[in-house]
């Protein structure tokens, strides 16, 4: 009787043990019907910060989804995968959704952050004010084209009466190299995308003006998300629980990052920050990017501020729609946004 029992326990014991490491193969039960959500993303880019954060948590596990990173070279690369179907959102801006959409190809959008970046200079620089750029050498990440540029050529025009593209110097680069140059004195400023003014910031450069000021001089909301997740229309259409998974799932990851100092410690690799001043510095700037509202004040600013950025830049930014295109904005609440 004791060599049967025990048999019986051996059994016992290579069942539970089977099970446990069939558990293991096929994910936590119910994962294969869960929707996939395929997200194209930058390798070190900041939204696989948010990312990161909802599968660590498994966030994307209890809203009912799988969240999947697929990483691609560039911007350029995000907008063609998606086009492609080849993901299912991207990161990119309310412009392009809607040029796209005034195209044909039916793009939706849905707020990530308002950051943009900055106008800095050196701490003992004697630029106080957009005005003071005349006769400067101003670096500007991107290209003429850039929106955070055209914004402060308007408020140079329309605040000071300067224009700058006559009576500054400009120099468009990518903004590491930007940075450099600010730090060997080849530059008196340089406008650039926000993580790499915090890290300027942390060394003891100066902001003169966010884009958030320069929108605000400009009588436009600072509050407007610029960057969202975009989608295609179908996609959502086709698959509203997968949508609004991913919706709560990133919001919960912006509520922990909001509110947590010790949810940063685990993304210190993927900040790539060259000390802790920065790696502070970037935690911080990235918070006050959090969007807390998206209704109808927030959406007609949008609108206002594209109407504003095609008569500044023309087919070459917007293509053939002057105003911004109906149904651009993903219709209902947000719940993406951090309480």
């Amino acid at each position: 009787m004791r060599i049967l029992a025990r048999a019986r326990w051996l059994v016992g014991v290579a069942a539970l043990l089977l099970f446990a490491v069939l558990s293991l193969c096929v994910g936590p039960a119910g994962a294969a019907d869960r929707p996939v959500v395929r997200v194209g993303v930058l390798k070190f880019g900041t939204v696989t910060w948010e990312l990161d954060t909802v599968r660590a948590n498994h966030f994307d596990d209890e809203a009912g989804i799988t969240l999947q990173l697929v990483e691609l070279a560039g911007n350029p690369a995000t907008q063609v995968a998606l086009q492609a179907e080849a993901v299912d959102v991207i990161v990119s801006d309310w412009l392009w959704a809607s040029r796209m959409r005034a195209a044909g190809t039916a793009l939706s959008f849905i707020p990530y952050s308002t950051a943009v970046g900055a106008l800095v200079v050196p701490n003992g620089s004697p630029i106080r004010t957009v005005g003071d750029l005349k006769g400067k050498r101003v670096g500007v990440a991107g290209s003429p084209l850039d929106k955070s540029w055209l914004l402060l050529k308007a408020v140079a025009r329309d605040r000071h009466g300067l224009a700058l593209e006559r009576e500054a110097q400009a120099f468009f680069a990518a903004p590491p190299l930007l940075n450099r140059k600010l730090a060997d004195g080849e530059f008196d400023a340089v406008l650039t995308f926000w993580p790499f003014a915090a890290r300027l910031e942390a060394e003891g450069m100066r902001v003169v003006a966010s884009v958030a000021d320069l929108l605000a001089a400009l009588g436009l909301s600072a509050e407007v998300p610029a960057l969202g997740y975009v989608f295609r229309e179908e996609w959502a259409v086709k698959n509203p629980a997968a949508l609004a998974g991913f919706q709560r799932a990133t919001a919960r990851a912006k509520s922990l990052l909001a509110d947590s100092d010790s949810a940063w410690d685990r993304l210190t690799p993927l900040m790539q920050a060259e000390n802790e001043t920065v790696r502070l510095r970037l935690r911080d700037r990235y918070r006050e990017g959090i969007p807390r509202r998206w209704g109808a004040e927030e959406q007609a600013a949008a609108a206002r501020l594209y109407t504003l950025l095609a008569g500044l830049g023309g087919r070459d930014l917007v293509g053939d729609s002057p105003v911004i295109a109906e149904g651009v904005f993903w219709p209902g609440p947000a719940p993406n946004l951090a309480p």
